[in-house]
């Protein structure tokens, strides 16, 4: 017999936290399925990574969330969101990936890499950062392409492409150029991304302007070699010696996989996930969204720190119904 719940949450970051937190102050049987490890999407995050958030922004569940500096890092929140799932002894899978869903008269079958679960209602909290932004050139499959950035040290003494100019980019650039690597970085806009972190763009302009880190503006990565790359830019196409690209071309949420579930996404570029905001339900009865997904491909929409409400949101919403 599969295990019966009122809520099954997909997705075990802060927001997926935070609903089973919600759910469990209502009194609602709940799980919660991650496929990787608690809050996956953080653990993938540049090992140096400060939050742009001040840590008071990211609390869940009313625990207080200290950090030596105003703005926590990546270890930091590693280590709160890990003890607010001991304090509230989450139920929680790890490493169970969700395969199928389907209707079941009232109830939805879930089928996972582990188990079969049913439950009356599904919340999807899926983030957007396991699908990188492909490039979609020749060579992109090459083995040093990278579109996740760790630690910088891996890159010393090597000669590195970063693609982008937003925050991911920069603090590759910054980060292995201090390591030693020989840093250019590939931009199609004409400056560095005004979302940058205000205390971080001065440096990376200052680098920029002084040579120390070598800048193709209004540019783009045509092709990958082995040892070389092509950029296309106002200049014409140029051909660098290279060892590693870092192509920080950003992420989506997982289209396919919404759709799979029946949820309309707008044929327009922002391709927003159906949904009622005031209650968070999706097109699809007793399917909800919560969470970065709900922005669609404007990943800058939603953070922790203002879609943390999408819990209570969808809690209140299921409480009222039952």
């Amino acid at each position: 017999m599969a295990e019966q719940y009122d809520i099954l949450i997909i997705g075990g970051g802060p927001i997926g936290l935070a609903c089973g937190i919600e759910a469990q102050k209502a009194g609602l049987s709940y799980i919660i399925l991650e496929k990787g490890c608690l809050v996956n999407s953080l653990y993938n995050y540049p090992s140096n990574m400060t939050f742009f958030s001040t840590s008071e922004k990211l609390e869940i569940g009313n625990v207080p969330f200290m950090s030596i500096s105003v703005k926590p890092n990546r270890n930091e929140a590693l280590e709160y969101y890990r003890r607010v799932s001991d304090q509230f002894k989450l139920n929680i899978r790890l490493f169970e990936k969700v395969e199928d869903v389907r209707d079941d008269e009232g109830n939805y079958i879930i089928k996972t890499s582990k188990s079969t679960y049913r439950a009356a209602n599904i919340i999807v909290a899926t983030g957007f950062y396991d699908m990188p932004n492909q490039m979609n050139i020749p060579g992109e499959d090459l083995p040093k392409v990278k579109h996740y950035y760790k630690d910088p040290h891996y890159y010393a003494r090597q000669k590195v492409i970063v693609v982008g100019a937003n925050n991911s980019a920069v603090d590759a650039a910054l980060e292995t150029y201090r390591k030693g690597a020989e840093v250019t970085m590939v931009i199609r806009e004409s400056q560095i991304g005004e979302r940058v972190k205000y205390w971080v763009r001065p440096d990376i302009v200052n680098r920029i302007q002084e040579g120390s880190i070598k800048a193709y503006f209004n540019s783009s990565l045509t092709s990958i070699r082995e040892n070389e790359v092509d950029i296309q830019g106002t200049e014409g196409r140029i051909t660098l010696s290279n060892d590693f690209v870092l192509a920080m071309t950003g992420y989506k949420p997982d289209f396919s996989f919404l759709k799979k579930l029946g949820i309309r996404i707008s044929e327009d570029q922002k391709q927003v996930p159906e949904h009622n905001p005031e209650t968070m339900e999706s097109n699809i009865k007793g399917i909800y969204l919560a969470g970065v997904v709900c922005g669609g491909m404007n990943t800058h929409l939603w953070f922790i720190e203002n879609s943390r409400v999408h819990a209570e949101k969808i809690i209140n919403q299921l409480t009222i119904e039952s």
